[in-house]
């Protein structure tokens, strides 16, 4: 059996107390250990940054993604990672697409505590424990990956969206045991890109049902201090509403060093290029969302912002940059 790499970053899973606080990691250690299964070899680290997930950034998903590939060198190959609900899915995609199929991953947390208020035993109900034990289970018997393991479910960790704030059946995605093209090549980090990272830009911006008017005064506002990344939610299949004015802001935006890109805000399947919006999205000089999902497009941009230097060059690359395809 393979020696399995278990390693904490935070989130509800090690909250203690009233209102919850996360448990100090010396003081959680002896308590996680305390519940594993004898059956799995399994060694406890802790993440380089251990924080509230709403909290974590691309910097701290790099950081863990070169603690996993540090700790590869070690001979570990199957690691099991506890992170928070809140941008799990985040996290997941940006392994996957780090990591490629360089080892076996599984990503999983809870919508309960382990432990109880006091911290000093298992609380009375929790889906830390069946959350924990079917990720050990899972990266045992799974292809080299990244995968998310929630309530009973697993997920191709590029598809993973939270679809439920509170509920236990808090995720959906694409089935580990059912065929999906995902990211194959690894992306070896280091100091230099995780300081980059942290100066990474992203905006999003959800198209409502309004004149395009005042989308057109949103993007003169947004050219003032262009983020790195400008994310436009359509409806439907990434349908907007644009004249003359709009396009102008895009191709404007996209000479200031930003990349628009045109996604969906509904919540999965992919932008359809039947419609009209292939010959405005071409003359505008922005990108299409290839990517498995929102969660799985900021992993790309991350990805693209890391790799190449500029707007002209992720616009370039955006289609050689590995995409998912139904």
């Amino acid at each position: 059996m393979n020696k399995i790499a278990l390693i904490y970053m935070g989130g509800t899973f090690g909250c203690i107390g009233e209102p919850l606080a996360p448990m100090p990691y010396d003081a959680f250690q002896p308590q996680l250990e305390r519940i594993l299964p004898p059956q799995y070899a399994v060694d406890c680290f802790k993440a380089p940054s251990i924080k509230d997930s709403s909290a974590c950034t691309a910097a701290d998903w790099l950081l863990l993604v070169q603690q996993i590939q540090g700790l590869q060198l070690e001979g570990y190959t199957h690691f099991v990672v506890i992170h928070g609900t809140d941008t799990m899915s985040y996290a997941s995609a940006t392994l996957a697409r780090f990591l490629g199929q360089t080892c076996h991953v599984v990503i999983t947390g809870s919508q309960y505590p382990l432990l109880n208020t006091a911290g000093d035993d298992t609380r009375e109900f929790t889906d830390a424990i069946e959350n924990l034990y079917f990720a050990l289970e899972s990266v045992q018997r799974l292809a080299s990956g990244t995968y998310q393991a929630f309530h009973h479910q697993i997920f191709h960790g590029q598809t993973v969206l939270k679809t439920h704030t509170t509920e236990l059946d808090a995720f959906s995605g694409v089935s580990a045991d059912a065929p999906c093209d995902t990211v194959t090549n690894a992306m070896a980090v280091d100091a230099a890109m995780i300081a980059r990272a942290d100066e990474l830009a992203i905006l999003n911006l959800m198209h409502q049902p309004v004149r395009p008017a005042h989308l057109a005064q949103q993007l003169e506002n947004i050219a003032q201090r262009p983020p790195h990344f400008l994310i436009l939610q359509g409806f439907g299949t990434g349908n907007i509403a644009v004249n003359d004015a709009i396009l102008a802001q895009f191709q404007q935006l996209r000479a200031q060093g930003c990349l628009v890109v045109l996604t969906t805000q509904v919540t999965f399947g992919k932008i359809d290029q039947r419609y009209a919006i292939s010959d405005w999205v071409h003359c505008a000089g922005i990108a299409t969302n290839t990517t498995h999902g929102h969660a799985d497009l900021y992993a790309k941009l991350l990805q693209l912002y890391l790799q190449y230097d500029d707007a002209e060059d992720w616009y370039r690359h955006w289609d050689t940059t590995t995409k998912a395809e139904d």
